[in-house]
């Protein structure tokens, strides 16, 4: 198809396809890569007997290999129809005043340093300082192939056990943020199109965040409102007011997608007798930092008691094995 002398007639489509290509030609560099390894291991494996520095090599090469096997062996579940897609992250401080508002902050970074991880591209589209210190809403585009079907477990509630930094007795503090995953959906899919020009509301303000001279002194920042839902979303990431607005209706649409896959569910649990409401008290996950250290998964009961590892991003144990876990 690339080869045919009109590929390039549609851009979209082709760079479509294009992308496409790149992923498959990625795909197969780490199979190769894998099988290469395995090879070494082997090879490593004969010499083992006897030399203690050989088989220390070995037994690196093979921790090494158990997970990069693992991470390719995670895509076989990634069946959902927005899997493979980019994703938008929301983080909302709960209640709880600066405590909650610095975990939210937290969470940012975390995410943040996930995405660095993973080699996806990351931008910041909106965030809303506290009045203190850290956040109160900040919305995170993560950009990358299955970045969705990565992160869409993560969506609910996690909570922070700490000695309150903010606290002048040193009190233990319990905080709570909400994290709200979405698929970035395409401009041509049916979920963008069904939204008409008289149902949206647009206003342009000045970009509260970092982002230079030129986004701050004008009206870049865009914010919209989906009059027959209610929904509002912004974005003041891009210089120019247009980019805004293209990627604000982007991030509408999968809200409003996302609302109506909600609605959908609570209706079919309702009538198995079986829906759990999405409020505070129903954490995903804990983060504990004191009076011991440990992060527990509360639907696969993983943990760890490396904490600051887990802040640096390294999430994968929770996300994996989420990503595994068996649907009943």
């Amino acid at each position: 198809m690339m080869q045919a002398p009109d590929f390039w007639r549609n851009r979209a489509e082709a760079e479509k396809f294009s992308q496409e290509l790149a992923h498959l030609k990625e795909e197969i560099q780490k199979i190769e890569s894998i099988q290469k390894d395995i090879a070494e291991a082997e090879e490593f494996i004969g010499y083992v007997e006897g030399d203690e520095e050989i088989a220390k090599e070995v037994s690196l090469r093979l921790v090494k290999l158990h997970k990069d096997i693992g991470r390719e062996e995670t895509k076989i579940f990634f069946s959902g129809p927005y899997d493979a897609r980019s994703a938008t992250i929301t983080i909302y401080a709960g209640a709880g005043g600066i405590d909650a508002q610095d975990w939210a902050d937290m969470l940012l970074r975390m995410y943040e340093r996930y995405g660095a991880r993973k080699g996806y591209k990351t931008s910041l589209l909106a965030k809303y300082l506290g009045e203190e210190k850290g956040i109160k809403e900040a919305t995170l585009e993560m950009d990358g192939k299955y970045a969705y079907g990565y992160l869409k477990h993560e969506n609910g509630v996690h909570r922070l056990v700490r000695i309150s930094p903010f606290s002048a007795q040193s009190l233990r503090h319990t905080s709570f943020a909400l994290v709200e995953i979405l698929p970035q959906l395409a401009k041509d899919s049916p979920e963008a199109s069904e939204i008409r020009p008289e149902e949206i509301e647009m206003q342009t303000f000045h970009s509260s965040g970092p982002g230079g001279q030129y986004v701050n002194k004008r009206d870049s920042a865009v914010r919209v409102k989906h009059l027959p839902t209610g929904i509002v979303v912004e974005c003041q990431s891009e210089r120019l007011q247009g980019e805004n607005k293209a990627k604000a209706m982007e991030l509408l649409a999968a809200r409003i997608f996302a609302r109506r896959m909600k609605d959908e569910k609570k209706k079919v649990e309702e009538l198995k007798g079986g829906f759990i409401p999405a409020e505070w008290g129903h954490q995903i996950r804990s983060y504990v930092i004191h009076p011991y250290k440990m992060v527990k998964d509360h639907r696969t009961d993983v943990e760890t008691s490396d904490v600051d590892s887990v802040f640096d991003g390294d999430l994968d144990q929770f996300i994996e094995a989420e990503v595994r876990m068996v649907k009943v």
